[in-house]
């Protein structure tokens, strides 16, 4: 994680995923459409958790929640674990997710919990699990991220996702 002071000498958070939570940028809008929420990180380790609000908007034809929301929701959920750690002018896109998909899960809300296995200095492996309201594991995902520089215009750009285009 990035720390800085800011002119009173109190520490600040720096990157993407920082600005996003401290309100110093937008939520990126996919996270906006999956009802994504903070609920505890801790960059020290490298693991988050999150919650998101599966609407009855994401239900397939057998009336549970389509597999690609579920894969959105693990991505969203291990790429902040990682972006948590990033500093300024890094983001870290996915370049790689495996998910599976264990039980149905149902509108409402659904906790993702994300750790990082291993960091290296441009790669990332990373692990979590989605879980429904009764705390069922309802889907498990293991991704691959790449540590890079954000590009020279200040967004990630159309590659770039989760909260603060940070690699979930």
């Amino acid at each position: 994680m990035s720390l800085g002071s800011d002119r009173n000498g109190r520490v600040t958070r720096e990157g993407p995923f920082w600005d996003v939570m401290e309100g110093r940028a937008a939520p990126p809008p996919a996270a906006i459409l999956l009802g994504w929420e903070l609920v505890a990180v801790d960059p020290a380790v490298g693991t988050i958790e999150v919650a998101f609000t599966a609407s009855e908007q994401f239900l397939n034809p057998a009336g549970v929640i389509q597999g690609g929301f579920l894969a959105a929701m693990l991505d969203d959920t291990l790429g902040p674990a990682l972006g948590a750690t990033l500093g300024a002018g890094l983001f870290a896109p996915t370049t790689d997710l495996h998910v599976q998909f264990l039980r149905p899960a149902r509108p409402g809300r659904l906790t993702g919990r994300g750790r990082i296995v291993r960091r290296g200095r441009e790669v990332a492996f990373l692990a979590g699990e989605l879980l429904d309201a009764s705390g069922q594991v309802v889907a498990t995902a293991v991704a691959t991220a790449q540590v890079r520089a954000l590009p020279t215009g200040g967004g990630p750009g159309p590659s770039g996702d989760g909260p603060g285009a940070d690699g979930g």
